[in-house]
C-alpha cells in the first residue's frame, strides 16, 4: 500500500484557510491518480472541490484520532504544519497544557493566567525523573540539563527564545528556581537565594511595558549557574546584551519606560524618598510619552520594596541603594530640562539659570549646574591645533541631553550587573561545571524597524543556525548509533543571510565605515548598501523597497523585514560629548564618579562611545554594532562548547487574553522560532521509530510467521518487506526499526483492514451460529405451543361441565338461604321490641331510686360541711395564738444562738498561725465552756417559763370547761318557722353545692388542660434540652477536633524545627571536620585526649526547645503534676533549676496553708530546728483540737435533741400560733447552725494531714543531710570505669553483638548504674553518667545513619531510658509504693532524651524513605505484576523517545512491588525485633504509606502514558498487594491504609466509565479524596489503551467540572500532593516494670564484667 492509497473515502485532510490558516475536511470519495479535483466536506457540512494539479498538490493528511493531543510533535504519524498547529491548539485549549515537546525543543505557550503547576511538590515530582516519562514541563528540561551535567560532567545551556510577551522571562525564572531548589538540597543557601534575588532587580531596571507584553525584557541575558562536585550551586555569573537605551528617552504609544522609574514615582511619599523631589509620572517627559502610567494588576510601590529587599540580599548597602535611586531620579529630572532655541536662524540654544529641573538634577548628581547647562548647549571643536567652543542648535542640544540620559542609564545598568556578578561569584571553591540560561529576545518585526530590531534579528539568525546544526547533528547521531545506511539530510542553512550582515563589506562593515566618515549620514550609508548588494554583487537576501529610498529589506529565515535607515548611524555611534562626561567624573557623589571613571577601563556591551574634541580619538572608539558582534560571537562559542536545550515560547494572541488561541500569530511564531524546521528535518529522515518489541506488540497481527515475543527482531525483518515493498521507506537498526513519514499510517491502515476482515469473519460465524440457535428454538417453541393448546381445549370442556353442575347447586342453596333469612329477621325484630320495652320500664324505676338516695346524701354532706367549717374556724384561731407565742420564744432563743454562733466563728481564726496561737485556742475553749454553761442556764430558765405558761394555759382551759358545764342546757323548741328556714337553707345549700359541683368540674377540666399543657411544655423542654445537649456535644467535638488539629500542627512544627536543628548540627560537624582537616594539612597539631569525651549539647537551646517537653507539643506525657510547675520549669534555665531544686516549686504544705488561709510568711521563714519545734507544737495542738471538737460535737447533739423534745411538747401544749412559729424558726436556725458546724469540723479535720506534710517538707527542706534510699538489685559503676562502660556498651559495640542483645538491655544497664549512683548519694556521678550515655547514643545514631536495625535499636534504648527516668523522677507520681524516686534532678536530660527519640525516629524514616524514593514509581506504576495485561496496549506513536534524550537501559532489573515490600518488611522486622510499641509502628508506616501514595499519585498526574485502563488495573493490583501486606501485619488501624485512598480513587477513575452524565455523578461521588484539579487532570490525560477504547470527550469533562463546583470537599487548590508533609510523632508513656539486676542476662561479649551488683 502506497501513501496515495491513504487518500480514500473517509480520510481526513487539511486545506488552507485565510482565517484559521488550516481547516480539516473529509474526503467524500477515493482519490485516483490523474483526477484534478478532490470532493471534500468541511467541518461546517459544506461540500467543496479542491483542485489537484499533481501529486505534490494533494492536501496534507490528518493524523489518526488516537494521536490527538500527543505531547511530542515528532511522534505524529504525519509531520507537517497543520498537524503541528492542530496538536498545539488541542493541548492548549482542550487540555490546558501549555507545554509540548517537539523533539529536543520544548514549546511553551503563554497562558496569560496563573497556573498551579510550579509549586515545590511539582519540583519534587520532576526531580530525578526521565524526560520521556513525564508530561512536558519547563522543569523537565531543567532536570534533563541538570542530570546530563552531573552524569557527563559537561556544561549545559538552556536557550529560551521567543518574541516579546511570549513568557521568556517567566520561563527563565522558573528554570533558575528549579536549580536553586534541586541544587540547594531542598534548603536554600545564600548563593541560591542571591540567584533568585537577581530576578526582581533585573526586571525593575531592564523590563518595561510594551504593546505586546506588560513585562517585556528589553535586553538579553545569559546566566551561568556554577555547580560544585556534589551538584550544589556555588556561584553564578551574568552577561547582558544590547540594552534598549532608547526607551529611556522615548516610548511609543501605549508603552512605558523601565519599571524602576514608575516604582520611584509611586514611592515619592516615603520619608527617605522625599529628597529626590519626585512627582507623579505624568509630570516627567521620560515617563509620560506612551500615555500608560499604570499596569493593571501591579503595584509599583510593593515592587520597589521587593527590589530593595533583593538589593539587600545581594549585599548592596542602603546608602548605595539611595545613590542609585538619586541617579535614576536625576535622569527623570534631566528630561524636564527646558532647552530653548535662540539666534536668527535658531542655530543657538540656552537654558534658563533658574531652571528647577536642572537644579534638582545637579543637586542629585553632585555636579555644577551652570557647567552642565553650558555644555549641554555648546560643544568643543579642535581647529588647527586650537580648541574652539561652538554653540549648538536647540535640536542638537535636546539630542545631547537625551544622549546623556541614555549614557547615564547605561552606565548604571552595567554597574548593577557588575555588582550582581560580584555578589554571585563563587566563594566555596572552584566551579566544576555550569548550566547557562539564555533569556534572549526573539525574532521581531514591527511596522517601523530600526537599529535595535536589526541587531535582535541578527542574533536570532546566529542562534537559528546553531539550532539547525545541532538538530541535524542529533538526528545523524541517532542513525550512527543504530548503524543505519543513510544519506545526508539536506536542511536550510542561513549562512548566506549571516554573511550579508557580518561578512566582508556586509551591512555592519559598511555601517562602521560610514560612522568613521566625517560627514557620514544614514542616506549615504543606504546608498552604499544599494550599490554593493544590488548593483555590483546582487545578494539573494537583500532587496530594495519599491516606494522608499531610505530603507532596505533583508530576507531572514523567519520573515522578510524592512528596516528604516533613519537613526542607524546615531545609534551605532551612541555618542556622548566628553565635556559632559568630565563634569560627571568630577561629581561629589562617589557612585556617580565611580560609574564614569570605570568607563575607560571596562568595556561594556551596553556602553557606546564618548565623543571628544579630537577626531582621531573618536575614530578609534568601538561602535555598538562591533561590540554586539563580539559579544554575540563569544556567546555562540560558549553555546557551542555546551550541550544546548531549547525552549521556544509562543504568544497565542496579541490581546493578552487567557487561553485564547490565534492560529495566524501562532503559525508565524512557529515558522520564526524553528519548530517547523525541526519537523522538516525529522520528516526528511526517518521520523517514526519503534523498538522491535513495541513494533511486534503493535503489528503482530500483520506478521504471518512465529508469534514469539523473543524473536521479535527476526520476525520484523522477515515480515516488513512483504508489508512495505519499497525498501527506501524503512530501515532496520540495532534496536529499532525506522520509517519514513506516512509509513506508520500505512501500517495502521493495513492493521485496521486486517482487523476489519477478521471482524467480518467473526461476524459471519457468529451470525450463522445465532441463526441455527434461533431455528432450533423456533422448532421447540412450536411443539410446546401445540401441546399447550390441546391441553387448554380439554381443560375448557371439563370446566364447562363443572360450571353446569355448580349452577344447579347454587340455585338450590340460594332459595333456601332467602327463606331462612326472612324467618330470622322476623324473630329478631320481635325479640328487639320486647327488650327495649322492658329496659325502659326498668330505667324509670331506677331513676326514682337514685333521686331519693341523692337527696338523703346531699343532706348528710351539707350538714357535715357546715360542722367542719365551724371547727376549722375555731382550730385556726387556736393555731394562730400558739404560733405567735412560739415565735416570740423562738426569736429570743435565736438571738442567743446567734450570739453563740458568732463565738464559734472564731474557731476558724484560731487555726491561723496555730503554732503561735496555741494558748489563745486554750483560752477560747475555756470561754466557750463558760458560754455553754450560760446557755444551759438560759435554756433552763426558758424551760421553766414555758412550763409555767403551760400550767397557766391548762388552768384556763379547765376553768372554761367548768364554766361550760355549769351553764343550763337550752330547751329544744322547733317551730314551723325554723323548719321553713331550715328547708330554705337546705335548698340554698343544695343550689350552692350544685354550683360548686359545676365549678369543680370546670376547674377539673381546666386542671386537665393545664396538665396537658404542662406535659406538652415538658416534652418540648425535653426536646430543646436534648437538642441543646446535641449542639453542645457537637460544638465540643468540633472544638476538640480543632484543638487536636492545632496540637498536631504545633507538634509538627516543633519536630520540624528539631529536624532542621539536626541538619544544621550535621552541617556544623562537617564544617568542623573540614576546618580540622585544613588545619592538619598546614601542620600536625596535638589533640587533647579528653576532647573525644566532651559532652555536646543535645538540644538547640535549653530555653528554646525544652518547654515543648511540658506542653502538648512534646510527644511524651509530662512528668509534672501542676500547670504552675510546668510554666515555672519551662521558663527557668537548667542552671537555676539545679540551684533552687527544692524551694523553687510550690510544696504541698504551701498548697494546704493557702487553702486553709494560713499565712505563709512564718512557714517560709522557718528553717532547721524552728521547723521541728513548730511541728511538735502543731501536733499537740492537733490532738487537743480534735478531742475538744469531738466533745463539743457530742454536747451539741445532746442539746439539740433536748431542744427538739421541748419544742415538740411546747407545740402540743401551747395554744399560741405565734410561739409555735417562732419555735419552728428557732429549730431551723439551730439545724442550719449544726450543719455549718459539721462542715467546719470536716474542714478542720484536714489539719490532721499536716503531720505527714510537715514531715515531707522537713525532709525536702533539709538537703544537707540526705538519707540514702535502700534499693537492691542495682549495678555499681565506678567513676574511673564510666568511659569504659560507655565505650563497650554504646560507642564501640559491634553490629552483630548489638542486634543479638535483648531489647533495651543497654538502657536497662545504664539506668541501674545511674540509680545506684543516685542511691549512694553521688548525684554528680549519676548526672554525668546519664549525660555521657545520652551523648554516646547520639554519636551512635550518627555512626549508623544508614542502618535501619541499629537505628531502631538505639531508638528503643533511648525510649526505654526516657521512660525509666520519667518513672523514677521526683516530680512524677509513683505508681507503686515499691518505687523509690531519684534524688537527682534529671529533668533537662529527660527532655534531651525526648528530643533524641524524635531524631532517631526521623532518622529511621529517612533511611527507609531514601531506599523507597527511587523504586516507588517504577514498582507501583510501571511494573507489570499481572503479565500480559498491557502487552497489546501499546499506544500508537508513544514509543518514540525524544531525540537527544538519554536512551533507556534495556534488560536491567526493574523494581517491582516485591522490592517495596522488602524494604517495608526490613523496617517492620527491625521495629518488631526491638519490641517497640505498636503505636510507634503504626505511626511509622502511616508516614511511609503517605509518601508512597503521594509520590505515585504525583507521577500519575504528570504522566500521560500511565492514564489508561490497563495501567489502572496494574496499579490497583499493586496497591492491593501493599494493602494485604499491611493488614497481614495488623498495621491498618494506624491510618496506613487510609493514606492510600487518593491513589486508589485515582485508579478507580481510570477504570470507571466516562461517557454519560450518570457516570460523571458516580465519579464525583466516588472520588472524595481527590481534589477537583486532580480529577480533571486525570480525565484530561486519559489515553485509550487500544483501538477499542475511546478518549474522554470534552463535554464529559465539562460536566464533571460543573458537578465539582458544587462540591465543598475542603481540598487544597493545588494539583499535586505535598510529598514533604511530615506527620508529628507521639511517644506514649508506658511505665516499664520494676527493673532488677538479677533479671538481666548480660552476655560476655559486652565486656562489662567490671560492674558490681549492689
Amino acid at each position: 500500500m502506497t501513501s496515495l492509497e491513504l487518500y480514500s473515502k473517509g480520510a481526513c485532510v487539511w486545506i488552507p484557510d485565510p482565517d484559521a490558516v488550516w481547516v480539516s475536511a473529509l474526503l467524500l470519495q477515493d482519490y485516483s491518480p490523474g483526477e484534478k479535483h478532490l470532493l471534500l466536506q468541511l467541518s461546517n457540512g459544506k461540500e467543496t472541490h479542491y483542485p489537484v494539479a499533481s501529486h505534490s498538490d494533494l492536501p496534507p493528511l490528518g493524523n489518526p484520532d488516537i494521536l490527538e493531543g500527543e505531547n511530542d510533535l515528532t511522534a505524529l504519524s504525519f509531520l507537517h504544519e497543520p498537524a503541528v498547529l492542530h496538536n498545539l491548539r488541542v493541548r492548549f485549549l482542550d487540555y490546558s497544557s501549555i507545554y509540548t515537546y517537539c523533539g529536543i525543543v520544548l514549546v511553551a505557550i503563554n497562558p496569560y493566567d496563573q497556573l498551579p503547576i510550579y509549586g515545590e511538590e511539582v519540583i519534587d515530582a520532576y526531580s530525578g525523573q526521565d524526560m520521556a516519562d513525564m508530561e512536558p514541563h519547563i522543569f523537565s528540561v531543567a532536570e534533563e540539563a541538570y542530570r546530563t551535567m552531573t552524569r557527563e560532567e559537561k556544561n549545559q545551556s538552556i536557550i529560551i527564545s521567543g518574541e516579546s510577551g511570549s513568557g521568556k522571562t517567566v520561563s527563565a525564572k522558573f528554570t533558575m528556581r528549579y536549580f536553586a531548589v534541586v541544587g540547594g538540597a531542598a534548603q536554600q543557601t545564600s548563593v541560591e537565594e542571591k540567584v533568585l534575588a537577581s530576578n526582581p532587580i533585573l526586571e525593575s531596571i531592564g523590563n518595561a511595558k510594551t504593546t505586546r507584553n506588560d513585562n517585556s525584557s528589553r535586553f538579553g541575558k545569559y546566566i551561568e549557574i556554577g555547580f560544585g562536585r556534589k551538584g550544589d550551586i556555588i556561584g553564578a555569573n551574568m552577561k547582558t546584551y544590547l540594552l534598549e537605551k532608547s526607551r529611556v528617552v522615548f516610548q511609543a504609544s501605549a508603552e512605558r519606560n523601565y519599571h524602576i522609574f514608575y516604582q520611584l514615582c509611586a514611592s515619592r511619599e516615603l520619608p527617605e524618598m522625599r529628597g529626590l523631589k519626585l512627582d507623579a509620572p505624568e509630570h516627567f517627559r521620560y515617563t509620560s510619552q506612551g500615555g500608560e502610567m499604570q499596569i493593571p494588576g501591579t503595584d509599583d510601590l510593593s515592587d520597589l520594596e521587593r527590589t530593595r529587599n533583593a538589593f539587600t540580599i545581594l549585599d548592596v548597602q542602603p546608602d548605595q541603594q539611595m545613590e542609585l535611586f538619586r541617579i535614576l531620579s536625576a535622569v527623570l529630572h534631566l528630561g524636564n530640562v527646558n532647552i530653548q532655541a535662540s539666534g536668527r536662524s535658531s542655530d543657538r540654544s540656552y537654558i534658563d539659570a533658574d531652571d528647577h529641573s536642572l537644579a534638582v538634577f545637579s543637586k542629585l548628581l553632585g555636579v555644577e549646574g551652570p557647567q552642565m547647562a553650558h555644555w549641554l548647549c555648546h560643544r568643543k571643536l579642535a581647529v588647527g591645533g586650537e580648541m574652539l567652543v561652538k554653540p549648538v542648535s536647540g535640536q542638537q542640544a535636546i539630542e545631547a541631553r537625551d544622549a546623556l540620559a541614555k549614557h547615564v542609564y547605561g552606565q548604571m545598568f552595567a554597574w548593577v550587573v557588575q555588582r550582581l556578578n560580584s555578589a554571585l561569584r563563587t566563594q566555596r571553591g572552584r566551579t566544576k561545571s555550569f548550566i547557562g540560561v539564555l533569556d534572549i529576545y526573539g525574532f521581531e518585526t514591527f511596522d517601523r524597524n530600526s537599529f535595535e530590531q536589526f541587531c535582535i534579528n541578527y542574533a536570532n539568525e546566529k542562534l537559528q543556525q546553531q539550532f539547525n546544526r545541532h538538530v541535524f547533528h542529533l538526528e545523524q547521531e541517532e542513525y550512527v548509533r543504530e548503524e543505519l545506511t543513510w544519506s545526508r539530510i539536506e536542511f536550510s542553512d542561513n549562512q548566506q543571510c549571516i554573511n550579508l550582515i557580518e561578512g566582508q563589506l556586509g551591512l555592519f562593515d559598511l555601517l562602521d565605515e560610514e560612522c568613521r566618515m566625517p560627514k557620514g549620514s544614514d542616506e549615504s550609508w543606504v546608498q552604499k548598501l544599494y550599490d554593493q548588494h544590488l548593483t555590483k554583487k546582487p545578494h539573494p537576501h537583500f532587496q530594495k523597497p519599491r516606494m522608499s529610498n531610505s530603507a532596505f529589506v533583508v530576507l531572514h529565515f523567519a520573515d522578510t523585514v524592512q528596516y528604516e535607515c533613519n537613526g542607524f548611524l546615531g545609534k551605532n555611534r551612541d555618542t556622548v560629548f566628553e565635556e559632559l562626561i568630565n563634569i560627571l567624573k568630577a561629581s561629589q557623589s562617589e557612585l556617580v564618579a565611580e560609574l564614569f571613571h570605570q568607563q575607560g577601563n571596562v568595556s561594556s556591551v551596553a556602553n557606546g562611545s564618548v565623543r571628544s574634541g579630537k577626531r582621531a580619538t573618536k575614530e578609534h572608539k568601538l561602535t555598538v554594532g562591533f561590540q554586539f558582534r563580539q559579544s554575540l560571537q563569544m556567546l555562540m562559542d560558549t553555546l557551542n562548547s555546551t550541550t544546548p536545550h531549547y525552549v521556544r515560547c509562543i504568544k497565542p494572541n496579541d490581546l493578552k487574553e487567557p487561553f485564547m488561541f490565534d492560529p495566524r500569530r501562532t503559525v508565524q511564531q512557529l515558522r520564526a522560532c524553528g519548530v517547523l524546521e525541526t519537523i522538516r528535518i525529522s520528516a526528511a529522515g526517518f521520523p517514526s521509530r519503534w523498538t522491535y518489541e513495541e513494533f511486534f506488540s503493535r503489528y503482530h497481527l500483520l506478521l504471518r510467521i512465529s508469534q514469539d515475543q523473543d524473536q521479535a527482531q527476526g520476525s520484523c525483518r522477515q515480515a516488513l518487506p512483504q508489508l512495505i515493498p519499497d525498501p527506501d521507506q524503512y530501515c532496520f537498526g540495532k534496536t529499532k526499526v525506522f520509517f519514513r513519514a506516512g509509513q506508520v499510517a500505512v501500517l495502521e491502515r493495513l492493521r485496521a483492514e486486517r482487523l476489519r476482515v477478521a471482524a467480518v469473519n467473526i461476524q459471519s460465524r457468529v451470525r450463522g451460529w445465532l441463526a441455527r440457535i434461533r431455528y432450533t428454538r423456533i422448532c421447540l417453541a412450536t411443539v410446546t405451543i401445540q401441546r399447550y393448546c390441546r391441553g387448554a381445549l380439554a381443560r375448557r370442556l371439563a370446566l364447562t361441565l363443572r360450571y353446569t353442575k355448580a349452577a344447579l347447586i347454587i340455585q338450590k342453596t340460594y332459595r333456601m338461604v332467602m327463606v331462612r333469612q326472612l324467618f330470622l329477621m322476623i324473630r329478631q325484630a320481635t325479640t328487639t321490641i320486647q327488650a327495649f320495652t322492658r329496659g325502659t320500664m326498668a330505667r324509670r324505676r331506677y331513676r326514682l331510686l337514685v333521686v331519693e338516695r341523692a337527696a338523703v346524701l346531699l343532706q348528710a354532706r351539707v350538714r357535715g360541711w357546715l360542722a367542719r367549717q365551724a371547727y376549722r374556724r375555731v382550730h385556726s384561731a387556736v393555731v394562730f395564738m400558739q404560733c405567735c407565742v412560739r415565735r416570740r420564744a423562738a426569736r429570743r432563743e435565736l438571738m442567743k444562738l446567734k450570739t453563740e454562733a458568732r463565738s464559734v466563728e472564731k474557731y476558724r481564726m484560731l487555726n491561723k498561725g496555730m503554732e503561735v496561737k496555741l494558748m489563745q485556742l486554750q483560752l477560747r475553749a475555756d470561754q466557750e465552756a463558760r458560754e455553754s454553761a450560760a446557755l444551759r442556764e438560759t435554756l433552763h430558765a426558758e424551760r421553766e417559763a414555758t412550763s409555767a405558761e403551760l400550767v397557766a394555759l391548762r388552768a384556763t382551759v379547765q376553768k372554761l370547761e367548768r364554766q361550760k358545764q355549769e351553764k343550763p342546757q337550752p330547751c329544744i323548741v322547733i317551730s314551723e318557722k325554723k323548719v321553713e328556714e331550715r328547708r330554705r337553707a337546705e335548698e340554698k345549700a343544695s343550689q350552692e353545692i350544685l354550683q360548686l359541683t359545676q365549678e369543680l368540674e370546670a376547674l377539673q377540666r381546666e386542671k386537665d388542660r393545664f396538665c396537658k399543657d404542662r406535659e406538652d411544655l415538658s416534652a418540648r423542654l425535653f426536646e430543646q434540652e436534648k437538642a441543646q445537649e446535641e449542639c453542645v456535644r457537637q460544638a465540643v467535638s468540633q472544638a476538640g477536633a480543632s484543638l487536636r488539629a492545632a496540637l498536631d500542627e504545633e507538634r509538627r512544627k516543633y519536630q520540624g524545627l528539631l529536624r532542621d536543628f539536626t541538619r544544621l548540627e550535621q552541617r556544623y560537624d562537617n564544617l568542623r571536620e573540614m576546618s580540622l582537616l585544613t588545619e592538619s594539612t598546614k601542620g600536625h597539631r596535638r589533640t587533647d585526649s579528653t576532647q573525644s569525651l566532651s559532652l555536646e549539647p543535645l538540644s538547640p537551646s535549653p530555653t528554646a526547645l525544652s518547654p515543648q517537653s511540658f506542653n502538648p507539643l512534646f510527644p511524651f506525657p509530662s512528668a509534672f503534676s501542676s500547670p504552675e510547675e510546668v510554666r515555672r520549669v519551662s521558663v527557668t534555665p537548667p542552671s537555676l533549676e539545679r540551684r533552687a531544686s527544692v524551694w523553687s516549686l510550690e510544696t504541698p504544705m504551701d498548697k494546704l496553708m493557702e487553702r486553709m488561709d494560713v499565712a505563709k510568711d512564718p512557714a517560709v521563714k522557718m528553717k532547721g530546728e524552728d521547723l521541728a519545734h513548730a511541728y511538735d507544737a502543731v501536733r499537740v495542738a492537733n490532738k487537743f483540737l480534735e478531742s475538744q471538737l469531738r466533745s463539743q460535737r457530742s454536747q451539741r447533739e445532746e442539746e439539740l435533741e433536748a431542744l427538739r423534745c421541748q419544742l415538740s411538747q411546747a407545740i402540743s401544749g401551747s395554744s399560741s400560733d405565734g410561739q409555735r412559729q417562732e419555735l419552728q424558726e428557732l429549730l431551723e436556725a439551730r439545724e442550719q447552725e449544726c450543719v455549718r458546724l459539721r462542715r467546719e469540723l470536716k474542714e478542720l479535720k484536714n489539719t490532721v494531714s499536716l503531720r505527714r506534710l510537715l514531715t515531707q517538707a522537713f525532709t525536702q527542706e533539709t538537703p544537707s543531710q540526705p538519707k540514702p534510699a535502700t534499693v537492691t538489685g542495682l549495678l555499681e559503676c565506678r567513676k574511673r570505669d564510666e568511659t569504659k562502660l560507655i565505650k563497650n556498651l554504646i560507642t564501640d559495640i559491634r553490629v552483630d553483638s548489638a542486634l543479638s542483645l535483648p531489647p533495651g538491655l543497654p538502657a536497662s544497664v545504664l539506668f541501674l548504674c545511674v540509680r545506684q549512683a543516685d542511691c549512694s548519694g553521688d548525684q554528680t556521678h549519676a548526672r554525668s553518667l546519664c549525660s555521657a550515655a545520652v551523648t554516646a547514643i547520639k554519636a551512635a545514631l550518627k555512626k549508623h545513619s544508614n542502618d535501619v536495625d541499629m537505628t531502631a535499636l538505639w531508638l528503643k534504648n533511648a525510649l526505654l531510658l526516657h521512660d525509666l527516668l520519667t518513672q523514677h523522677s521526683p516530680k512524677q507520681t509513683l505508681d507503686s509504693d515499691e518505687l523509690v524516686p531519684l534524688t537527682a534532678d534529671l529533668s533537662d536530660l529527660i527532655r534531651t532524651l525526648s528530643d533524641l527519640c524524635i531524631q532517631a525516629y526521623q532518622q529511621l524514616l529517612s533511611i527507609t524513605e531514601k531506599r523507597l524514593q527511587n523504586i516507588i514509581v517504577p514498582a507501583l506504576l510501571e511494573s507489570e505484576t499481572i503479565p500480559g495485561l498491557s502487552g497489546s496496549a501499546v499506544k500508537l506513536g508513544t514509543s518514540r523517545k525524544r531525540a537527544g534524550s538519554d536512551p533507556r537501559t534495556v534488560g536491567g532489573d526493574a523494581p517491582t512491588m516485591a522490592a517495596v515490600l522488602r524494604e517495608l518488611g526490613a523496617l517492620h522486622t527491625a521495629l518488631s525485633h526491638q519490641a517497640l510499641p505498636p503505636s510507634q509502628m503504626e505511626q511509622a508506616f502511616h508516614q511511609l504509606t503517605y509518601l508512597i501514595s503521594a509520590s505515585a499519585l504525583n507521577s500519575l498526574l504528570l504522566r500521560k502514558d500511565m492514564c489508561c485502563w490497563s495501567r489502572g488495573m496494574q496499579i490497583r493490583y499493586n496497591v492491593s498487594l501493599l494493602e494485604e501486606w499491611l493488614r497481614s501485619r495488623g498495621l491498618q488501624t494506624g491510618g496506613a491504609v487510609v493514606t492510600l485512598e487518593p491513589l486508589i480513587q485515582a485508579v478507580q477513575l481510570l477504570q470507571a466509565g466516562k461517557k454519560t452524565e450518570s457516570d460523571a455523578q458516580a465519579l464525583v461521588q466516588t472520588c472524595t479524596a481527590l481534589s477537583s484539579q486532580q480529577i480533571v487532570k486525570i480525565l484530561t490525560l486519559y489515553s485509550p489503551h487500544s483501538d477499542l477504547d475511546e478518549r474522554v470527550t470534552l463535554n464529559f469533562i465539562r460536566t464533571v467540572q460543573g458537578l465539582l463546583k458544587g462540591r465543598s470537599d475542603g481540598q487544597p487548590p493545588q494539583l499535586l500532593m505535598d510529598v514533604r508533609r511530615v506527620f508529628p510523632v507521639t511517644f506514649p508513656y508506658l511505665p516499664p516494670p520494676a527493673l532488677h539486676a538479677e533479671q538481666l542476662v548480660i552476655p560476655d561479649c559486652l565486656k562489662i564484667s567490671f560492674l558490681r551488683r549492689a
